[in-house]
């Protein structure tokens, strides 16, 4: 699993895309998930860097998943039209305890 940082706008956009683009040929198994949890400031660049990374997954045949976006983000997504592009699995609910 790939961990956006904190901070994600338009200055630090392609370093963290370059990064992710790195670290993804050594990913095993056949998904990429992004954990988008850290992310506390963020403009529309953070969509640009998941969406052009979901992009290069996809090209070397993985599937494109991200968990944790901030409500924020996903708002935005979802006003862009893009939400679905992202896969995003809601957070796992803790195990019962007995």
């Amino acid at each position: 699993m790939l961990v956006l940082p904190q901070e994600l706008t338009q200055p630090q956009a392609n370093a963290c895309l370059r990064a992710l683009v790195q670290d993804l040929a050594s990913l095993p198994g056949p998904e990429a998930v992004v954990d988008a949890s850290p992310l506390n400031r963020f403009d529309s660049s953070a969509l640009a860097v998941l969406l052009e990374f979901r992009r290069a997954a996809l090209a070397q045949g993985k599937r494109f998943s991200t968990q944790g976006l901030p409500k924020l983000l996903a708002d935005l997504a979802t006003l862009y039209g893009v939400v679905e592009l992202l896969a995003a699995t809601p957070p796992t609910a803790p195990a019962p305890v007995n």
